[in-house]
Parts: C-alpha cells; sequence; structure tokens
C-alpha cells in the first residue's frame, strides 16, 4: 500500500481544487481516460487523455507537513486542474490489485475523413494614447478564427508533417488523418475574399484558438458580412459570431412611418422604424441617444461629407428570438440623412428618447423631407399633402379674386398662394418681402379670396403704426374695393366698436390696441394681422402682449425686417405667431441665441433655419424685381472742421474715460445705456456742433464740416434736376439744415414724429412741387411710397443697417422707374465710420436667418469699445 495513497485517503483532498475543475476532473473520472505510469510513497504520475485527443502527464504529491495537495500537469492549466483530479478520484477508488492496468485500447484510423471549415469572429475594444493628439484614443480590433472539424475534434494552423488526431466517440477511440490540402483550398477561398493572416495578436479572440485572419477596413468587414458571408453559409462552414463582435448584423427587410394625429388634429404622433426578423423598430429611441453622443451627425456639412451609399452602425433596441443577442443593422446615409435632418429640432429641445415624436400640425411641412424614403406610411395622409402643399406652394396656381382691382405680378401670385397654404396648414407665417414689393396688396388679395370663398365670416384685424392707417384706408379702396372697412383710430372710435361684425376688415394702431384690448378680445377673428411686425420684437411690450390675447383662425406678420437687431425679435415674432414653436424664451436663448450669435454656431444655424423656412417667406426686390432699375450706393466722405475736431477730441476724453469707469464697476453687458449715451454725443458733434453746444459764446469757424458738404450736394444735385430724400435720426438737425435750405431758397417739404398730415407733403414732393424731402429716420421710414425720388441721402449713420434700408426703400420700390442713388455722408476717422464698419458685422445675422447664409452673428466687444472711442488720425 503507497503512503502517498493512504494519506490522500485521510484527508479532503477536494477542498484543494477550484470547484469548476474538481466538477470536471470526477467526470472524467468515469471515461476510462487515467492511466498510471509510477507509484511511490511520495509521488504518483499519470497520463490522462483530455479533450480532442490529447494526453497530458500528471505528477501529484503532498506539500510538506501535509499541508495541500501539489498536482503539476503538462496541460496549459498545469496547476491541480481537472487532469489532476481525475488521477486522484481513479486512484483512490481503484483496489490494490488494480494498479497494474490492462494496455490501452485499439484505436481506429480514420483516413478519408474531409474537414468542415468552421469561423469564429470576436471584436475588442482597446484604447491607447495618441503622441499626436496627447489623447487616449478608442479602436476596435476584429478578427475571423479558422479551424477545421473533424468529425468533431477540432484543429488549425498548418501541420509541419502528416498529422494524425486522437479523439474519442461514442466510446470508440479515432486517429483521423488531417487533409492538407483540403484545409489549404479553405483558406485560399478566404484570401480570396481579401482576408490577410493577422501578424500581430489580439484579444478579439482567444490565443491559439484558431488560425487568424483580419480584413484592412471596416467597409471591408461590412462588405463581407453583407454580401460574402451568406454564401459561406450555403457552401457549408459552420459560422460562431461571439457575443460583441462589432458586424454581427441583421437586414433590414423594410422601412416604415406611422402618424397617428389627436382627435383635435393640433399635434401627431410620428413614429419611423425598421422591421428587422419580423419585428418592427421604432428608430427614434436608437438615434436620439446616438445624438446625445455624437452631436455632429446633425451638422449639415457633417452630413454633407457623408457619401449616400456609406453606411451606419446601429445596436436596436430589441434581441434576436433564437438567442436573445442584441440586433445590429447597418444603415446607409442615403435614408439616414433626411431623418437626422428631421430629429434635429427634437435633439434641441432635450427631450428624452421615446418611441414617436410629437409633433404640432405646422410641423406636418417636416414629413416632406421623408417622401423619397420608400416608407411603408401607415396613417398621416392629409398631414403630408400639406407638407407637399407647403413645398410646392410657389407652383400653385392662384387665381385672382373677380373683385380684385389689381394685375398680380408672379411673385405676389406666389406670396398669396403661400398665404393661402398657410391657412389650410392652420398655420401662421411672416411675409418678410423687401419694402415696395406689395406686401399689402398681398394680404388683401388673400382676405378677398377668404370672403369670395365664404371663409370671412368674421372681421380680419390689422394692427398697424398709426402713420400707416391712411395707406390702408387707400390700398383697400383701390384695389379691394369690396372689402367692408372700419378704421378703429381717433376719438370717435369708441361708437363704432359695437358694429365691429358688420365688417370684413378692422384697422387699428399699436398704440390703441392695448387701450381697446376689452373691445377686440370679446371678437373672434378670422384673421389677425401685424403689419411693420417689428414693433412687437419686445415680447414684454403692451402691445405684443396684447396682440397674443386675440383669438384668431389664422396670425400673420408683415414686415420687411423679421430681424433688426438679435434673434430674439424673430423669436418674439413666432411667439405671436405661434407660441411654442420656438421653445420658451430662456430655451431658445440657451438652444440658439448664444451658440448662434456669441459662437458662430453653424449647426444650430441650419436647424433654425429648417425650422423657420416654411413658415418665413422672405424675397428681396433684387430677386423678384426685375424690372426694378439700378441702385447705387455711394459712401460721400466728409472731414471734420477745425471747430468740430476741437469738440470732438474734446468731448471723446471725457466720454472715453467715463464709459471705461462704468464698464469697470458693471462689466460690459450692463454698460449700454453710458455706451450709447457718449456715442450719441460723439455722433452729435459729427453732425453738427450747435446740437452739444450750449450757445454761450460764438466759436470759430464753420460749426459742420458736413452741412457744408450737404449744401453743396444739394446745389449740384438739384440743378441737375434730381429730387431728393434727405434722412436724418436728429430732427435737431432737420431744423438745422431747415435755417441752411431757407437761406439758399430751396423749397422743400418735411416729415418728422410731429407731422400730423403727412398725405400733403407727399403729394408736394410726387407731384414735382418740391425737390427735397427731409424725413426724420423714426417717422419716414416705413408706410410712406416715394417713387418720384431718384437719390437718398443718409446725412448721419447708425448702427442698424436695416432701418437705413427702410428708409432707402420708401424711394426704391415697385413703380420706380429711375436708377436710384443713395449717399451715406460719414464723417473719415471718426465714430461714424467705426459704426459702418461694425454695420458690416450686424448685418451678417440677418443674411444668416433670412437668406440661409451662414455667418456669425454680430456682437459689441471690448475692442469694439477701443475703436468707437479711438482718438482721431492725424492730418498727413
Amino acid at each position: 500500500m503507497s503512503v502517498l495513497l493512504e494519506q490522500l485517503r485521510q484527508m479532503d483532498w477536494r477542498l484543494d481544487f477550484d470547484p469548476d475543475a474538481l466538477a470536471r476532473g470526477l467526470k472524467y473520472a468515469t471515461e476510462d481516460r487515467i492511466r498510471l505510469l509510477s507509484l511511490s510513497d511520495k509521488a504518483v504520475e499519470t497520463s490522462c487523455e483530455g479533450s480532442e485527443g490529447h494526453f497530458y502527464t500528471q505528477r501529484i504529491r503532498l506539500a510538506p507537513g501535509g499541508l495541500g495537495v501539489v498536482g503539476n500537469c503538462s496541460c496549459p492549466v498545469s496547476y491541480n486542474c481537472k487532469h489532476c483530479v481525475a488521477a486522484i478520484s481513479v486512484l483512490l477508488t481503484r483496489p490494490a490489485e488494480g494498479w497494474q492496468l490492462p494496455p490501452p485500447p485499439s484505436e481506429r484510423l480514420v483516413d478519408d475523413l474531409l474537414p468542415v471549415p468552421r469561423l469564429i469572429f470576436g471584436s475588442h475594444a482597446q484604447s491607447q494614447y495618441d503622441l499626436r493628439s496627447g489623447r487616449m484614443v478608442g479602436s476596435q480590433q476584429h478578427r475571423a478564427g479558422l479551424l477545421f472539424d473533424y468529425g468533431g475534434a477540432h484543429t488549425h494552423g498548418k501541420p509541419m508533417r502528416p498529422e494524425r488526431l486522437q479523439h474519442r466517440a461514442n466510446g470508440e477511440r479515432l486517429s483521423i488523418a488531417r487533409q492538407p490540402k483540403a484545409e489549404q483550398a479553405w483558406r485560399d477561398s478566404l484570401r480570396q475574399l481579401g482576408f490577410r493572416e493577422a501578424l500581430r495578436q489580439s484579444l478579439a479572440l482567444p490565443a491559439n484558438s484558431a488560425e487568424m485572419f483580419e480584413l484592412p477596413s471596416d467597409e471591408h468587414w461590412l462588405q463581407f458580412m453583407r454580401e460574402h458571408l451568406p454564401a459561406l453559409r450555403e457552401q457549408g462552414w459552420q459560422i460562431d459570431i461571439r457575443p460583441g463582435f462589432q458586424f454581427d448584423l441583421s437586414q433590414v427587410e423594410g422601412w416604415y412611418a406611422e402618424v397617428d394625429e389627436a382627435p383635435g388634429r393640433e399635434w401627431f404622433d410620428l413614429e419611423l422604424g425598421i422591421v428587422v426578423e419580423g419585428q418592427r423598430i421604432s428608430l427614434l429611441p436608437v438615434l436620439l441617444r446616438l445624438i446625445q453622443r455624437t452631436p455632429e451627425l446633425l451638422d449639415p456639412q457633417h452630413l454633407q461629407r457623408r457619401k449616400d451609399d456609406e453606411q451606419l452602425r446601429l445596436q436596436l433596441d430589441a434581441t434576436r428570438a433564437t438567442d436573445g443577442r442584441p440586433l445590429q443593422v447597418m444603415l446607409p446615409f442615403s435614408r439616414l440623412k433626411p431623418v437626422l435632418t428631421t430629429l434635429g429640432e427634437l435633439y434641441q429641445r432635450d427631450q428624452d428618447p421615446s418611441q414617436s415624436l410629437r409633433l404640432s400640425r405646422p410641423d406636418a411641412a417636416r414629413l416632406i423631407q421623408l417622401e423619397g424614403l420608400d416608407l411603408h406610411w401607415q396613417g398621416g395622409d392629409e398631414l403630408r399633402e400639406l407638407a407637399r402643399k407647403l413645398r410646392d406652394s410657389d407652383k400653385l396656381v392662384i387665381t385672382p379674386p373677380q373683385s380684385l382691382n389689381a394685375d398680380l405680378r408672379h411673385y405676389q401670385l406666389e406670396g398669396v398662394a403661400w398665404l393661402q397654404t398657410l391657412r389650410e396648414v392652420g398655420a401662421g407665417g411672416i411675409l418678410g418681402d423687401d419694402m415696395g414689393l406689395g406686401k399689402t396688396l398681398q394680404t388683401l388679395t388673400h382676405l378677398l379670396i377668404e370672403k369670395e370663398a365664404g371663409r370671412l365670416d368674421r372681421p380680419a384685424l390689422v394692427v398697424m403704426p398709426t402713420s400707416l392707417i391712411p395707406n390702408w384706408l387707400d390700398e383697400a379702396a383701390r384695389f379691394a374695393p369690396g372689402l367692408r372697412v372700419l378704421a378703429l383710430h381717433g376719438p370717435g372710435r369708441k361708437k363704432a366698436f359695437e358694429r365691429m361684425g358688420e365688417y370684413d376688415l378692422l384697422l387699428t394702431t399699436y398704440a390703441l390696441l392695448p387701450r381697446d384690448l376689452e373691445h377686440f378680445a370679446e371678437t373672434s377673428l378670422h384673421l389677425l394681422i401685424l403689419d411693420e411686425a417689428q414693433y412687437i420684437k419686445n415680447p414684454t411690450s403692451k402691445a405684443a402682449q396684447a396682440a397674443r390675447q386675440l383669438d384668431a383662425r389664422q396670425r400673420l406678420c408683415l414686415t420687411g425686417t423679421p430681424l433688426e437687431n438679435h434673434l430674439g425679435e424673430l423669436w418674439s415674432l413666432f411667439h405671436f405667431l405661434m407660441p411654442g414653436w420656438l421653445g420658451d424664451n430662456q430655451s431658445f436663448v440657451r438652444n440658439y441665441r448664444t451658440p448662434i450669435e456669441k459662437h458662430g454656431d453653424t449647426t444650430r444655424l441650419a436647424h433654425l433655419n429648417a425650422r423657420l423656412k416654411p413658415f418665413l417667406l422672405r424675397r428681396s426686390k433684387e430677386a423678384v424685381a426685375t424690372e426694378l432699375p439700378a441702385k447705387s450706393e455711394i459712401t460721400q466722405w466728409v472731414e471734420l472742421s477745425d471747430r468740430q475736431r476741437d469738440l470732438y477730441e474734446t468731448v471723446r476724453l471725457a466720454m472715453d474715460h467715463k464709459v471705461r469707469e462704468e464698464i469697470d464697476r458693471k462689466g460690459l453687458a450692463r454698460s449700454q445705456i453710458v455706451i450709447l449715451e457718449a456715442l450719441l454725443k460723439l455722433r452729435q458733434v459729427c453732425c453738427d456742433t450747435r446740437l452739444i453746444e450750449d450757445g454761450s459764446g460764438r466759436s470759430r469757424g464753420s460749426s459742420s464740416g458736413k452741412l457744408d458738404s450737404l449744401m453743396e450736394m444739394l446745389e449740384e444735385l438739384i440743378a441737375e434736376g434730381r429730387k431728393v430724400l434727405l434722412f436724418s435720426q436728429f430732427t435737431s438737425m432737420l431744423t438745422l439744415i431747415e435755417d441752411e435750405l431757407r437761406k439758399r431758397a430751396i423749397g422743400y417739404v418735411q416729415i418728422t414724429g410731429d407731422t400730423r398730415d403727412r398725405r400733403t407733403p407727399v403729394q408736394r414732393f410726387q407731384n414735382g412741387e418740391v425737390p427735397l424731402f427731409l424725413i426724420s429716420l423714426k417717422a419716414g421710414g416705413t408706410g410712406l411710397n416715394l417713387t418720384a425720388a431718384d437719390t437718398v441721402i443718409h446725412y448721419d449713420p447708425w448702427w442698424n443697417p436695416a432701418v437705413e434700408r427702410q428708409a432707402t426703400d420708401r424711394a426704391y420700390r415697385i413703380g420706380q422707374d429711375k436708377p436710384v442713388f443713395v449717399y451715406r455722408m460719414i464723417s473719415r476717422g471718426t465714430v461714424e465710420e467705426k459704426i459702418q464698419q461694425l454695420q458690416a458685422q450686424k448685418a451678417a445675422l440677418a443674411r444668416g436667418i433670412l437668406d440661409g447664409q451662414e455667418k456669425e452673428g454680430w456682437r459689441l466687444q471690448e475692442d469694439d469699445i477701443d475703436a468707437l472711442f479711438a482718438p482721431l488720425p492725424r492730418f498727413a
């Protein structure tokens, strides 16, 4: 009896083995795998047949002091493995006389068994340090492992000499000859598909578990999985795809879109999805999570760079019915681009991913982006038709109403068609045509169509600046005499409130609307129209708040300048037109104003443009009114007089000191009032020193080099027979100009904020009675048609180029048949020159929104302060 075996019987030797090794070893002990090689009191040596016919040698002993079993094995595990468990178990259960075992059973030779090729696929994600970027970057490794299956015996790699595999099947020992030619044929077929032997190790598959192959790129892997793997399966290849393999893809069997309209049709739910392995799976949650991780997917420039046949891998919120693994698909960018464009707006809302997207009815305009995707639609037929109408409104043939006394130009017909389409969709919009393109006429035509169709069963209300009431009355009487019009203006208006329902068209002003709100709020309107809608650019103004309280089937804004200073003004207009369309003010600032105006974010600008495009019709005269003559814009540089230069430097030094003290105390953003006050004084000096001098004493020299230059210009222009509009922001400056005109006996008319009778000066100028029209910029920027003029002079510039353009458009509008010359008088080297430079930057913001150009917004910065308050240049 061996002392070693006796000691093993007396101890719980199982405690020294891993549970998994113990379980598998005890199973081996029942399968006649152990052969005794030697036995002594200190050690025992055995041989154990492992998996796939491999034989391993074990040497088992006790640790010094009997502190456990030490089992060494030639297998890869090497220590206290399952083979050692099997050896101890067999030796302890076999009687002593059984130690002399019979010779091993004979093996059956198998020489003609062809292998079946088996491919195993795996991926491994890793991070490594990138020397160029100085950051950790992630990457993926992918491997295909090739094995050969000989009736259950697996092998890989090229044999160095004829080789046989030892295998046990159904209690029988087999010795199987490998078939190198057949194995090589399978290797060659992989190489023909683009595979090459992997020269570097990877954790994508276990080391030495197979013969490793790789493909050169993700695109090649995608092509292989999509086009070649199905063919290999058909040829009999065994395919084993390990969990986590990046290209374990399912086929997309179809695409669908489902629209579920709310009972009141104020909103609808949109679900976009695909069909995979018979399951309908919504793409919205998957794509939204992807967008939140990779926002650049919404960048239009990024999407444009993606080829239509390029693929994006997505892991879906569903599993295979067969093995429970997550489904993965590859989707082409040709289909994803319209979907991602549609989802861009949702990402801005920071909404949690859900199966469907809840949209308001005007959002039907966005469905048109999905039209070319060959989707299986369920519901939404009417909404999609509305989307097509919005897209093709310029192609809609509109028959002018019979009672219209006007011949509409082609672009005016398109504008009316657009207004009609908005009415049908149930949406509001901004008719943002340039001044002079006939926004009033298009609106009157829209109203006449509504009346002749029987839909104008309630009055329409137009709110406007006071100065435009006569203009609307005149144009309604001229072009739409069939409309019953009531102007609720003046002290006698209160008597007419009870009769409002008898009229088709009501006219009121921004000043009167808040006062008369209780009367208008009780009246249900068919249309509510804001003319010169920039008057509500401040959403907290009384007029804006009152307008939002009125009930109307459709709301419209008319303005040639929907955006003057910042995007918040545009938000205010849409807050009136379609409340909630652009979110609340805080979210709009966070999602659009700050990224666009401060950071020049072109992606957010593109999203905002796409959001607004169906509901903002913007046409310039240059683009549509080809019958207009040329317009020449000229900068007229003037030099300050000596008296102006001295006063300018005195004021500049004082104001520069005051402004910088204020900025140091409150910061730039909260110092605007002081900055504007300082700039106002400098601009007044540029116009004429008398605007700020106290008049206590007579100063030497000319009070204004600009005024001197203006008088020379006017005498020359009037001598040439020119008809001139002269604008200034300062009515006090116009008074000084009047004095000079009277000295020279130059005839003129004038409109300022104090003018009550605006018709008479307009008629006198249009009839050619006087050659010059003096206009204050604020009073005359809107509501005037002065096509008799062929020259416009802006005496003093200000920040907003849109205001100057509005003033210019008094002359450069439909009906003008002469070339128009526009002069801007700029004092060289002064704050006026700096303002002109900043105007160009500020105009970029309006172009970015209104024309779809992606420009960085204008903003006042510290270096702008330095430029505005810079000293005058010395004379050369």
